[in-house]
């Protein structure tokens, strides 16, 4: 038995996830574990496709089991999101953890991840972020400045950067798991066009949004999950439809309550609570919270954290609870491995053997769930956290 673990959002599932699953197949791994982001994701969005849904076309391509990875480390910058995914695969007892890379080289991400975690970085970093540059390209400009340019390339690629956070997550953890990286097939992140018929989750969702086709860039069955959803109005989901809510949550929130938002410094909490008092749309209010040293990806996921609940004391450490969403054939051998680390829950009366912080955040992912019903096409009631069951194959 060898486990490949993979965390990932599949926003939605591809060809190019696909051909990573049948490559973690042809080498060896007889289990795949899936730590998979909830309704809401890193990049401070709603997912296209509900958990659910996403979990369907995860077992369907391939995975034997599916584990959310809880609203604080999934709406999170690089760093919490893959320390949250890596606790997680480390207590299902994965043996390996699996990640696709723009390079597609171990060695190249190892040494990156070095020099990221290098004390004399953050000192490098300091002059950059004085002149008012982003977190981003202050830490790319000092790791040239430090390690050169080839090893500063590489922080230009967002799975790379994930791959990196994944590696310095395990040497911070002595983990035992070992990290195996697939050269990323298909379109760059935010390209136009297609590569080889390979699409990027940005471009399906980018053409879901407009009504168009994408029957080609997806799996036959994982497109077939996809219009289902849309045919029963589940899909495609957009905060755009809780527009409204959103801003009448910001515009009633008090001072201390922006403070309490996680991702904030220099004030930002201020800036953006200004810009709630004046914006009559999300994009409006996005553009005026925006500067040049906070990315988008930042401001949305701050301003979602005020609309779900989320705080600052709630996004630290690991994932409480290892919550399970989908079960394939081979799934209870995993779960029948994993570690006595975490509780496992997957149902509502679960709930009761969880710690008071577990339940915390358990019920911070119920409270997300409903409020991703209202950005549905047709908004759903509230509750599915607690009624929805497992997905099992066959369905």
């Amino acid at each position: 038995m060898l486990t490949a673990g993979m965390i990932c959002e599949y926003n939605p599932l591809h060809l190019g996830h696909e051909y990573f699953l049948r490559r973690l197949r042809a080498c060896g791994a007889t289990h795949i574990a899936v730590v998979m982001s909830g309704n809401f994701v890193q990049r401070g969005d709603a997912a296209i496709l509900s958990k659910w849904a996403r979990t369907r076309q995860a077992l369907q391509c391939g995975a034997d089991l599916v584990v959310e990875l809880p609203l604080p480390w999934a709406m999170a910058g690089a760093e919490r999101f893959a320390r949250g995914g890596v606790a997680l695969l480390e207590a299902l007892g994965a043996d390996v953890i699996a990640f696709g890379s723009e390079c597609g080289n171990l060695e190249r991400l190892r040494e990156a991840s070095q020099a990221l975690s290098s004390p004399q970085l953050r000192e490098a970093m300091h002059e950059s972020l004085q002149q008012g540059s982003t977190f981003a390209a202050a830490r790319q400009t000092a790791v040239e400045k430090l390690y050169g340019g080839e090893t500063a390339a590489l922080l230009r690629g967002p799975n790379n950067i994930l791959g990196i956070e994944y590696l310095k997550a395990l040497g911070q953890t002595g983990s035992r798991m070992t990290p195996v990286t697939v050269k990323r097939r298909g379109s760059t992140h935010g390209a136009e066009e297609t590569d080889g018929g390979y699409a990027s989750s940005g471009q399906i969702r980018s053409l879901l949004r407009k009504g168009q086709n994408v029957s080609s860039l997806m799996p036959p069955t994982a497109y077939t999950v996809l219009r289902e959803e849309m045919a029963a109005n589940r899909a495609p989901a957009n905060p755009l439809y809780a527009e409204r809510a959103i801003l009448s949550r910001l515009r009633c929130m008090e001072q201390s309550e922006f403070a309490a938002l996680p991702d904030l410094s220099e004030g930002l909490e201020n800036r953006i609570r200004s810009a709630a008092r004046q914006a009559a749309t999300l994009e409006e209010l996005y553009r005026l919270a925006k500067t040049k040293r906070y990315p988008m990806a930042r401001i949305r996921r701050i301003v979602l954290s005020a609309f779900l609940g989320l705080k600052a004391d709630q996004v630290s450490g690991s994932p409480p609870y290892l919550r399970i969403l989908g079960i394939g054939a081979r799934g209870p051998e995993i779960l029948h491995r994993a570690t006595a680390k975490l509780p496992i829950f997957s149902r509502a009366s679960d709930r009761t053997r969880l710690n008071p912080y577990a339940r915390e955040i358990a019920d911070l992912e119920s409270r997300a769930t409903d409020l991703y019903a209202l950005c549905l096409p047709k908004a759903a009631p509230c509750g599915l956290d607690q009624t929805e069951k497992v997905i099992t194959l066959p369905y």
